[in-house]
């Protein structure tokens, strides 16, 4: 749905504000969160920001449970790494959000109520230990997509923070690309196992990337502003090209009878997308969406007192400083 023109609605002083603010921002000028800024830009990095944050944390919860049950001390070590680099990625959005006036408990709060949104990608289970590889591989693998072109984004702490969550997804997706190869050159049963991880994992990953261009409200606005900086059909496209060679280069097949190498375009063509199953599962339908919220609830939950002690001792400190002080 095309977003409503406010702009004749401004003051003389403000349209030339938004002028200015439009032309730095066309130059790929950054935006600092003391400088003046549309209200709707704002909001609009406040609800990506936000849903960012909350796929990280929530993004935890399909690997966690894998982790006593890896096969081996190293794996059980690597993915014990790789959830905690989650729960930071988590912080470090959470706090980029906080740069634009928003409190992180409210944005918490909007979550566990079900009102926010998060990457329909984790509301699907993890049921063997290859999915943990494929997690790493394509779901990781299409975060990178996506976020180094995020990492150029026009609102300064989202891209400072980008650069280094990038750093660590590489890691994660070397991680998971390395669990795929292992399997696919082990016993049958074990390649098998791979396939089967890929057969569930791969149209879910490629609808990580949002609706059809046709279909997304929000990306006009958001790269009219420097915040992305392509689509995400464009993006999407760019997964399917990368990932392609990599499968072929472990012995894996892509569950897409549809694709196919285009030598005019030099880009793999592919299937359509389910999107009636994309919508079912942002709405709240998918296959563990009701589990993970619950589990997000009980984690708040149970760390409550965590957050008590915190709070008395940061009340402790200030006031011996203010006794010191006087």
């Amino acid at each position: 749905m095309p977003q409503k023109n406010t702009e004749s609605a401004l003051s003389p002083e403000d349209a030339a504000r938004l002028e200015a603010f439009e032309a730095h921002v066309g130059k790929g000028g950054y935006v600092e969160p003391k400088d003046w800024m549309p209200e709707r830009y704002r909001k609009q990095l406040i609800r990506m920001m936000s849903q960012h944050a909350h796929s990280e944390v929530v993004g935890m919860l399909p690997e966690g449970n894998w982790i006593t049950r890896a096969p081996s001390l190293r794996r059980k070590m690597v993915l014990l790494a790789k959830v905690q680099d989650e729960a930071g990625h988590g912080l470090y959005i959470y706090c980029g959000t906080e740069t634009l006036g928003v409190d992180r408990e409210e944005l918490v709060e909007a979550l566990l109520a079900g009102k926010a949104k998060y990457s329909s990608i984790f509301n699907y289970p993890t049921l063997t230990w290859a999915d943990i590889g494929a997690i790493g591989w394509l779901v990781d693998g299409a975060a990178i997509v996506n976020q180094t072109m995020l990492a150029k984004a026009s609102y300064g702490p989202y891209a400072r923070a980008m650069i280094r969550i990038c750093k660590e997804e590489n890691f994660h997706k070397r991680q998971g690309y390395e669990i795929m190869a292992t399997l696919s050159k082990g016993t049958p049963a074990q390649k098998a196992m791979a396939q089967d991880a890929l057969d569930r994992w791969w149209w879910p990953s490629l609808m990580m990337f949002g609706p059809s261009d046709t279909n997304s409200p929000n990306s006009a606005e958001l790269i009219k502003w420097g915040v992305k900086k392509k689509t995400n059909d464009e993006l999407r496209q760019r997964f399917v090209d990368l990932t392609v060679p990599q499968a072929e280069a472990i012995g894996l097949t892509l569950p897409d009878p549809d694709l196919r190498y285009d030598e005019e375009t030099k880009h793999w063509n592919f299937g359509e997308i389910d999107w009636d199953e994309f919508w079912t599962v942002v709405k709240g339908n998918g296959p563990c969406n009701k589990e993970r919220l619950e589990a997000r609830r009980r984690a708040h939950d149970d760390g409550a007192w965590v957050r008590a002690a915190a709070e008395a001792y940061a009340a402790k400190r200030n006031g011996h400083n203010r006794a010191t002080a006087a």
